[in-house]
């Protein structure tokens, strides 16, 4: 499948399920009480926060899924289990033990409307498809391109590849497997 149901998973904060890695293994364990079946999952990354502050670096994946959902009843599970995990929003770029990112769905396209931050207030963001922020990001690119490596960006067409080499080589470089 080309455009299959895609998430983007990580955190930089222990929860009660351990350290990063832990937690992100944990969630994907629990989508099965939500009605999300997941089919791959890629290796976990370590990536340095986007934050302009110091903080520790990130844990990140992408998963393969399968619901009988809609795109926003979907956006609004991730939220829960992200919410049971001790994720609170409250400001953009902000640590957390978990974030669940909707990339993908099916390949729908689904124009960003209202804000798309935190500056002006907390809570989720509205739905938006693909993820506005997908073609710029090296920590998510990477690990799409390990559990799908035929996608392709539904608005532009462009390859999980191209877009990769479109990034800044140090974005690309900044990223490592995950030991742990």
């Amino acid at each position: 499948m080309l455009n299959p149901i895609l998430i983007a998973l990580g955190g930089n904060m222990a929860s009660p399920n351990g350290p990063p890695a832990a937690t992100l293994r944990a969630a994907l364990r629990i989508m099965l009480a939500f009605g999300i079946r997941v089919d791959a999952v890629a290796p976990f990354y370590s990536t340095p926060a986007m934050a302009a502050y110091a903080q520790p670096d990130y844990v990140n994946s992408v998963a393969q899924i399968e619901a009988a959902d809609t795109p926003q009843s979907l956006l609004d599970k991730l939220h829960r289990i992200e919410a049971l995990f001790g994720r609170v929003r409250r400001e953009r770029w902000a640590p957390r033990p978990l974030d669940l990112d909707l990339l993908d769905f099916r390949g729908e396209v689904v124009p960003a409307r209202g804000a798309r931050g935190l500056d002006a207030g907390v809570g989720p963001l509205p739905l938006a498809l693909p993820h506005p922020g997908i073609a710029a990001r090296a920590f998510v690119l990477l690990p799409l391109r390990d559990v799908a490596p035929g996608w392709r960006h539904p608005v532009t067409g462009r390859s999980v590849g191209e877009l990769i080499a479109a990034l800044p080589e140090r974005d690309v470089a900044a990223i490592r497997l995950n030991k742990g």
